[in-house]
């Protein structure tokens, strides 16, 4: 009997790309898209800053670009840079089961191996629609036992860029399942520090960086105990994981990269944002005005975890985690823009005093099933006159259940790519091979396109 690592290495392996139905590598367009608009915005942050100059100075082959500036590194270097910077300003792709954020580890890992390798877009799409598919069924099982005890999703998406990698490396299905096998003891993390610090982001790049050089060793012969996810005391037990049948069942039949994954269309924590987008609407249903406020009512699944953080934030990791802040500022504003994550807005008086009205619902609706952040949640604005206006929003858009829109994502790209001082026309011309990437016959152009001069 085959250990769950081999069937998911057959599954790997064995399924072409041409049959990975059209609107998955569409997703996987979009994911990348959204990746390298992330990196952008990141890039220039400090945590980022570090990571890169780290790198730089330990130098090496030169097999892979860093996005955003000229050099070219060892694969899991360059991948790990890129990570990073895409996580650190919390702008980057996630689940909705878990937060975990696939998407920046599969278009990390899978770009840096399709310039390496020559390989052509579209089967570069393919290894990220599959690193997506496993890693995403893996955690799906861990959720939420591996929050409960403490590990963040990092343990998860370090097998998206094992799956892309070897699959682009060319794996046969013996090494793709040893190379699964090694990625399940490589890597661990933190959710506490996720929460609270920049280890978010050093948790990307670890996962990227641990996964790549999983498959690499596989492809060299180094082996792994082909039953560690499964056996007692192996990776599923410690985590906690739940429905372990479910990881394979049905394989194929629909794809998460469609069904789960979450492009942000505004920066911070994703499993605010419905309800962030229920804040602005019931706003201005009401055509509400700050001063007129009695109290905000939040209603939101994530109630139901202790993951909603606290008010007035002053630095980005704190906004990222603080649902109060977001309700408030969607209410000022009309939206959590992209520039919500600024000094500015978390110093904003107006902005405060709001924050200052919000409470929480005391008796939130139950959850339908085992994950929080795969539900939304719902803002009551109540006024001074006592009126009150309501909205509740299930999914963000952006989202697999309400669609992902080309013109979201490239309204994205352009907004945060120019922060990288990337030329408008370079701006352009990366869209444009991004819609069209299945049909590049290498990458090696697109990434030029990315290369900014210090």
């Amino acid at each position: 009997m085959k250990t769950l690592a081999q069937v998911l290495a057959d599954f790997a392996v064995g399924t072409r790309t041409h049959d990975i139905p059209p609107l998955a590598l569409e997703r996987a367009k979009m994911s990348l898209a959204s990746t390298i608009a992330s990196a952008a915005m990141g890039q220039d942050i400090e945590s980022a800053r570090i990571i890169r100059d780290v790198v730089l100075t330990e130098g090496g082959a030169s097999q892979a670009s860093v996005w955003f500036h000229e050099e070219k590194l060892p694969l899991a270097a360059a991948a790990r840079i890129n990570a990073v910077a895409s996580d650190a300003a919390a702008s980057d792709d996630s689940d909705l089961r878990s937060i975990a954020h696939i998407g920046t580890i599969i278009s990390t890992a899978a770009v840096a191996l399709g310039e390496y390798t020559g390989r052509p877009g579209r089967d570069i799409l393919g290894a990220m629609v599959l690193g997506y598919e496993v890693a995403g069924r893996i955690d799906e099982s861990l959720t939420p036992g591996r929050m409960q005890r403490g590990f963040h999703g990092s343990v998860s998406t370090v097998f998206s860029a094992t799956v892309a990698s070897g699959r682009l490396l060319g794996l046969d299905a013996g090494r793709m399942a040893h190379a699964i096998a090694l990625a399940a003891t490589s890597i661990g993390g933190m959710a506490v520090a996720a929460d609270s610090s920049c280890a978010r982001e050093y948790h990307a790049g670890n996962a990227v960086m641990a996964g790549i050089q999983a498959a690499m060793a596989a492809e060299h012969g180094f082996e792994a105990d082909l039953a560690v996810l499964e056996t007692p005391r192996g990776f599923l037990s410690a985590m906690g994981a739940q429905a372990v049948d479910d990881i394979t069942r049905d394989m194929g039949r629909d794809w998460d990269i469609v069904t789960d994954m979450a492009i942000k269309l505004m920066p911070g924590a994703h499993p605010f944002h419905a309800t962030a987008e229920a804040a602005a609407d019931a706003a201005r249903a009401g055509q509400v005005r700050p001063e007129d406020i009695d109290r905000v009512v939040i209603s939101a699944a994530v109630q139901w975890t202790s993951f909603k953080g606290k008010p007035h934030p002053r630095n980005l990791v704190d906004a990222a985690h603080s649902l109060v802040y977001f309700v408030a500022v969607s209410i000022v504003h009309g939206q959590f823009g992209w520039d919500a994550m600024t000094l500015d807005s978390m110093t904003d008086p107006i902005v405060a005093r709001v924050q200052d009205k919000v409470v929480f619902d005391s008796h939130p609706s139950p959850l339908p099933d085992r994950f929080p952040h795969r539900h939304g949640g719902g803002v009551t604005i109540v006024l001074n006159d006592g009126r009150e206006f309501s909205s509740y929003c299930t999914a963000p858009r952006g989202s697999g259940p309400r669609d992902v829109s080309w013109d979201d994502v490239e309204a994205k790209f352009r907004r945060l790519v120019s922060m990288a001082s990337l030329p408008h026309d370079r701006i352009e011309e990366s869209l444009k091979q991004l819609r069209d990437f299945d049909g590049l016959a290498r990458v090696d152009a697109f990434i030029r396109l990315l290369a900014v001069k210090p």
